[in-house]
């Protein structure tokens, strides 16, 4: 829900803990003073890590803007050259050839428990839009999941149950630059990797362990080995408070930052105890790097749709991966298919279908362990790829040592143009996007393909790029401008307005979206993160 208001102590609950949001009598089976106490305690042993984390961030940045690239460090070679392996995988991870990802929304999560996928990811991060009543809901959807009494009955009376056979649950914290405003920690709002993670930790931990699995993660947006090990800490100091085996918590790392990529191995090393192995995130890693390079000559990306896992600097990343993690005994899980089922065109369906048969098979081929889809319609194209091609439970034992990567590799720049269509359609995919994120939806469909904040991210990074830079020209001769962005968005608003059932509240979140997309893409400075700006609209 959008508000306009400043928000203000509602509730507080413990010394220094105040919760700025509604506590319902369901919120407070999982707002307890003993859970709060739980992420408090967290929160004021490693904040000063985390802040001192994206100051790093900050101070990379402004090397890079200078024209200084990034390579593999020198500090850490031994690392890279070391013989070391992770601990043993636990058995219920050891095939994860299809994992389907979603949002914690109720029904969601019981039909991706029951999607026939080996692992369903609940995401409060990207597919999330992080309203209080979204956030808290999911931490009690995920509750009932795990204990099996998790029911969903639709309006027009439809129930929904688990089958007795479900996926394994991974869940997906939001990353370190976001803080969860309605919870203040002695006076500062807490970092809500810490209150995603510590609030589903404390109440399932022991409830996984009894039920034969464990507490399993997905950590998103690393920029380095460093952000890694302040996860490790967390992890120790967890399982320790709460009386759990040390190593119990396992953890995959989302590769989706262009710096991480030169640190793979340092990461798996700082997780070594808790490491799950590496995914190539790859719609953040596209938005990563025209982040991170958004201003430098000869670092201009085209189109998006023109960069695919076969573009040379995504391919040289992924197969890095493979290569790290084998070496490691750890899995590389691949990329996410965003393509939806096509019900109204069959013809566009088995384009669409095939083309994540391409994709999906590609990974296999390579030799990734598993990979990542979007809707339960795609878990048995991408399960049938996968089987063709691996036959055990993983790949691990393919160490890929005919893979050579260099840093000249990771940074190649794909050729290609942009265009108008390309222009158009990411001004488009953002206001659709930011409308319905408004309204608490984090996981979009768009022109048949699911679109989340990490595509979105992409689109309105290349916007940006695209007017700041000197090569921004379509292939028609005209430089991308502001005055030409803004035009284009008048007229992309207005179709939006003329497609869905408008009133005053329909209205207002589309000129907020608007507004919101206009200031990120005509700022001098980059908005590092469209989330963080947004989220000052939402309750």
């Amino acid at each position: 829900m959008i508000v306009d208001r400043a928000l203000q102590p509602m509730t507080s609950k413990g010394e220094g803990i105040t919760i700025l949001g509604d506590i319902t009598p369901d919120f407070a089976k999982i707002l307890t003073p003993d859970a709060l106490d739980f992420i408090a305690q967290l929160a004021r042993t490693f904040e000063p890590q985390r802040q001192a984390l994206l100051q790093r961030r900050q101070q990379r940045q402004a090397m890079l803007n200078t024209g200084e690239l990034p390579g593999f460090l020198q500090e850490t070679a031994h690392i890279r050259a070391g013989e070391w392996i992770i601990h043993p995988i636990p058995e219920d991870i050891q095939d994860r050839r299809v994992e389907i990802t979603g949002p914690v929304d109720r029904k969601i999560i019981i039909n991706a428990l029951n999607a026939g996928a080996r692992v369903f990811m609940a995401d409060f991060e990207d597919a999330h839009a992080p309203t209080w009543q979204g956030t808290i809901q999911g931490q009690i959807n995920l509750y009932d999941a795990i204990r099996r009494r998790i029911t969903y009955t639709n309006q027009a009376g439809k129930t929904y149950t688990l089958h007795e056979q479900t996926a394994t649950l991974f869940v997906r914290p939001r990353g370190w630059h976001l803080n969860e405003k309605h919870v203040l920690i002695d006076e500062q709002q807490i970092s809500a990797s810490i209150f995603d993670f510590g609030l589903y930790f404390y109440h399932n931990a022991h409830q996984l362990i009894e039920n034969g699995t464990a507490p399993y993660f997905y950590l998103p947006k690393l920029e380095g080995h460093l952000e890694a090990r302040l996860w490790n800490q967390i992890f120790i100091s967890a399982q320790k408070t709460l009386g759990i085996p040390r190593a119990t918590i396992k953890a995959t790392v989302l590769i989706e930052t262009i710096l991480a990529a030169f640190e793979m191995d340092e990461i798996l090393y700082e997780l070594r105890e808790h490491s799950a192995g590496l995914n190539c995130g790859r719609w953040d890693y596209i938005f990563s790097t025209i982040k991170k390079f958004r201003t430098l000559p000869g670092f201009l990306l085209p189109n998006r749709e023109s960069i695919t896992m076969g573009t040379p600097f995504m391919r040289a990343y992924s197969l890095l991966t493979i290569k790290t993690c084998h070496r490691r005994h750890a899995q590389a899980i691949g990329g996410m298919a965003a393509q939806i089922p096509i019900k109204d065109d069959p013809r566009a369906n088995e384009e669409a279908l095939l083309r994540v048969r391409s994709d999906k098979r590609r990974e296999a081929t390579d030799g990734h362990d598993g990979t990542w889809v979007a809707h339960p319609g795609l878990v048995q194209v991408a399960k049938e790829e996968f089987d063709a091609i691996m036959s055990g439970s993983n790949q691990i034992d393919r160490k890929r040592e005919d893979i050579y990567i260099t840093t000249a590799n990771l940074l190649q720049v794909p050729e290609g143009r942009i265009n108008e269509s390309g222009l158009r359609n990411n001004i488009s995919i953002s206001l659709r996007y930011l409308e319905s994120w408004f309204r608490g939806s984090g996981c979009v469909p768009i022109n048949n393909l699911m679109e989340d904040a990490a595509t979105v991210e992409i689109a309105r990074a290349q916007l940006w790029q695209w007017i700041h830079h000197a090569e921004g020209i379509l292939n028609d001769g005209r430089k991308v401008t502001v005055a030409l962005f803004r035009q284009i968005l008048d007229e992309e608003e207005q179709k939006l307005i003329e497609s869905i059932a408008i009133n005053q509240y329909v209205a207002h979140r589309i000129a907020i979206a608007s507004t919101i997309l206009e200031r990120v893409v005509c700022d001098d400075e980059f908005t590092d993160f469209l989330t963080i700006l947004a989220y000052q609209y939402i309750d």
